[in-house]
């Protein structure tokens, strides 16, 4: 892939030299999985790169093995071709480096409050002693808006609220890079776009590394700011955008309706590379 400016914080003038090592590489990564049937292969010669304080969004549509990658990245799926580093080390396995947060509601633990839902994974990662571990929980469900509810059950939370405290759990073990799995995909959509709200408030506080999975083009644009377009089944990587330039206020614009329509233009090669000159975004990668 050719990239007019690969770091936008940076001019194109800027040495590479100088520019910050990526977090995340992902190198010519493909990845299979087996049905009762066939051997399928889900991804082929994915390349990218995340670096610290990105929000970084694969998206694509159904099939298109986004969230097989980030079940690679999570070290749950081992490439069968390519190589995936995070902070220059080969991904080989699970790690508290890599958190996931899922789309289930489920993936709390029902017999423990909320509380003890975020403490959990601290002490028994070995990060934390027990007392620690209360005050991460305590100052991690502050930020997410539930202290009030910290001693309560899930089975008593809406599913925006237990999204929350998955979100906490996550960021509470302080990971090198967040993997998000279309958390709030099973949200209505007033619900959802909070959730989207308060997750960039979050990044704005903490500036945490996302690795986040939609097939919501307009998700993409509102939370990301780079935006991996990965192609139907088998997932090839089609172009790389920076997004930067949307947010949640400008969702209703002219400009955001046309970069969507783009976008998915790009997603469904409707448009020839050379018939995309006008991209108004401040980036952008093809690989076709």
């Amino acid at each position: 892939m050719n990239a007019l400016n690969p770091h936008p914080g940076l001019s194109s003038a800027t040495p590479a030299s100088l520019a910050p090592p990526a977090l995340l590489e992902v190198d010519r990564v493909s990845l299979e999985y087996r049905t009762r049937e066939r051997i399928v292969r889900a991804t082929h010669e994915v390349s990218f790169e995340v670096d610290p304080g990105d929000r970084f969004i694969l998206l694509g549509p159904s099939g298109c093995g986004k969230s097989t990658l980030l079940k690679a990245v999570a070290g749950f799926l081992k490439p069968e071709d390519g190589e995936m580093r995070l902070a220059g080390q080969t991904i080989e396995g699970p790690g508290a480096d890599r958190i996931v947060v899922f789309q289930e509601f489920d993936q709390l633990l029902p017999w423990k409050t909320v509380k003890q839902n975020v403490m959990f994974p601290l002490p028994a990662s070995g990060s934390l002693g027990k007392s620690e571990a209360a005050e991460r929980a305590e100052l991690y469900l502050e930020k997410v808006g539930l202290a009030a509810f910290m001693n309560a059950y899930p089975h008593t939370l809406s599913g925006g609220m237990k999204a929350r405290v998955a979100i906490a759990r996550a960021l509470a073990m302080q990971p090198k890079i967040l993997l998000m799995d279309e958390p709030f995909a099973a949200l209505d959509a007033l619900t959802r776009r909070k959730m989207q709200e308060e997750l960039l408030e979050l990044w704005q506080e903490i500036r945490f590394t996302l690795l986040f999975v939609t097939h919501s083009i307009e998700e993409a644009l509102v939370v990301g700011n780079r935006i991996l377009l990965l192609s139907p089944h088998p997932g090839r990587v089609r172009a790389e955008i920076n997004s930067d330039a949307f947010d949640l206020h400008s969702s209703g614009s002219i400009a955001f309706q046309n970069a969507a329509q783009r976008i998915h233009r790009l997603l469904f090669n409707e448009q020839a590379p050379d018939a995309i000159q006008d991209f108004s975004f401040q980036d952008i990668r093809l690989s076709y």
